[in-house]
């Protein structure tokens, strides 16, 4: 059975405009794709009902990181996830971030309190297969 490599990044901040949310979710991006994973994309969103103007549609604060085969995919991205969250200045967004059936959920939490979330989700991940 083949490991995940799916990692989904879902942000969202309480109030805050559609515009706002993908301004953030770009600049995440950005950021992702400068490392060694095999792509970052949108995360499609629900189908076009009948009749509407077909189109593709993705969800607003939605990513998927293709992590590939990299050893260190998973560490890399959380490192950058966790220090571009500490960057956001004012309100954070909240974080959901979705590993196979895996998911941990940052809210309103310290520096401290992520970097333990995220050690423990990547001790999780780095157990399997080895």
């Amino acid at each position: 059975m083949p490991v995940e490599t799916q990692l989904q990044i879902l942000l969202s901040e309480e109030g805050a405009e559609a515009e706002h949310i993908a301004k953030l979710t770009g600049y995440l991006r950005e950021e992702l794709l400068q490392l060694d994973v095999d792509d970052v994309t949108a995360v499609p969103g629900p189908p076009v009902p009948p009749g509407a103007r077909a189109g593709e549609t993705a969800l607003i604060g939605a990513l998927q990181v293709n992590l590939g085969t990299a050893a260190a995919g998973l560490s890399e991205v959380l490192n950058v996830v966790r220090d571009w969250w500490g960057r956001c200045h004012g309100r954070r967004p909240s974080l959901r971030l979705t590993l196979g059936d895996d998911v941990v959920e940052i809210s309103q939490a310290t520096d401290q309190q992520v970097a333990e979330a995220f050690d423990l989700f990547l001790h999780r991940h780095s157990a399997v297969g080895t």
